[in-house]
């Protein structure tokens, strides 16, 4: 179960790792920070179905919280504005790698 969950968190860093990339910005170079916003996208997907951002409320109605999935409708422009996106996974800069 625990290697289950640990091939998951660094499949889905590899994925946020190249959208970030694609996109302009990068990952939080703390891989603590990373790794706790990752097993709360994973901790949402078993509870609602769908990764939405740890750091926003879910009501549970999917057709509500759809801006919620992560990367959700605010990141890039909170990456813009603050230097980063609210729950810190992605923040300004290019990728290194």
């Amino acid at each position: 179960m625990a290697k289950m969950n640990e091939e998951k968190t660094k499949e889905l860093i590899r994925k946020y790792k190249k959208y970030a990339k694609q996109n302009g910005f990068k990952l939080n170079p703390d891989q603590q920070v990373v790794e706790n916003v990752i097993r709360g996208l994973l901790a949402n997907e078993e509870k609602y179905g769908l990764r939405y951002c740890p750091c926003r409320r879910v009501t549970g109605n999917q057709k509500k919280d759809k801006n919620k999935v992560c990367p959700c409708i605010w990141h890039q422009e909170e990456i813009e504005e603050q230097g980063h996106c609210l729950c810190q996974l992605f923040v300004r800069g290019k990728c290194q790698g």
